[in-house]
């Protein structure tokens, strides 16, 4: 009898899960393994038969690619600043709305609301800041900060780019680290306060080293979104001026969708893929450690 009633579990377990699977299998894994098969070809997405050409592809983008070699710079540049900037920015946001103040709700409210909107909303509204706005605040303030090509020069569209990034997704991670805060035990800063510690030492003593899984969990994400960054460089700049803010993931778009190289953009795409598995890997790994020791 009890032999009868576990195949019936395991059978009403299979069914229930059978469509999740077909699912995950339809959306993941089905494109996955077609990837790895177009990757090796050489494609235009219309011919009905492509070319296999092996492991040339690969061969080409890291040998003869000077357009991927530079937009790998670009994102591991934006990667390393954004993730830096956007947790520190986060974590001073969080202590301050963690005081108590009168207007903590609101101010919180305001912080998160940009990260409702969409990155490519968010790109052409601040377009149109740059463009319009700070033309219109230059004529009237004088300031020369304002009379700058926010988006026509090199370097001052890679600040462009990242300042928005970190403006749209700063109170995501602000809320993470303020539900943190929260989970740090009130008696541990009595006693850090009766042992005479002060506000930076308790901080550091105690405040950070138990904000550990929250350090962890946003720099995981932080790291991701901004190795995959697209969408705010397709709205905002483009990839100008004269393709110097290309990322991986635009250049991926549009060698494939726009030159029509679909077997050579997919093998890119896989080296992305991989790229950032690796990399995740080993964030997750270092830090899961920190998070033991501390």
């Amino acid at each position: 009898m009890k032999m009868g009633r576990k195949w019936s579990d395991r059978l009403q377990f299979g069914i229930f899960t059978l469509p999740v699977l077909i699912c995950i299998a339809v959306a993941f894994y089905i494109p996955f393994v077609m990837t790895v098969r177009y990757s090796l070809t050489k494609w235009n997405g219309i011919a009905k038969h492509p070319k296999f050409v092996g492991l040339d592809n690969f061969e080409r983008i890291f040998t003869g690619d000077a357009n991927f070699s530079s937009a790998a710079w670009f994102t591991i540049k934006y990667m390393v600043l954004y993730i830096v900037l956007v947790n520190v920015l986060a974590i001073v946001l969080a202590l301050i709305l963690d005081m108590k103040l009168r207007s903590t709700t609101w101010l919180r409210a305001a912080f998160f609301v940009p990260y409702i909107l969409s990155l490519v909303i968010v790109g052409f509204i601040w377009k149109f800041i740059f463009m319009q706005g700070f033309e219109s605040l230059g004529a009237t303030t004088g300031w020369g900060i304002f009379a700058m090509s926010w988006l026509g020069e090199p370097g001052l569209a890679f600040i462009s780019i990242l300042g928005v990034s970190i403006w749209q997704s700063v109170g995501f991670y602000m809320v993470i680290y303020i539900a943190g805060l929260q989970a740090v035990p009130e008696d541990l800063k009595e006693a850090a306060t009766v042992d005479g510690a002060g506000a930076f030492r308790k901080f550091f003593s105690i405040t950070l080293p138990l904000l550990a899984p929250s350090i962890t969990i946003s720099v995981f994400m932080a790291l991701t979104n901004s190795i995959k960054v697209f969408d705010v460089i397709l709205s905002l700049t483009g990839g100008g001026p004269g393709g110097t803010t290309y990322s991986v993931a635009y250049d991926i778009y549009r060698d494939t969708f726009q030159n029509n190289l679909y077997g050579y953009g997919t093998a890119k795409a896989l080296v992305l893929f991989i790229a950032v598995l690796v990399i995740t890997f080993i964030q997750l790994g270092i830090f899961k450690r920190r998070e033991v020791e501390a």
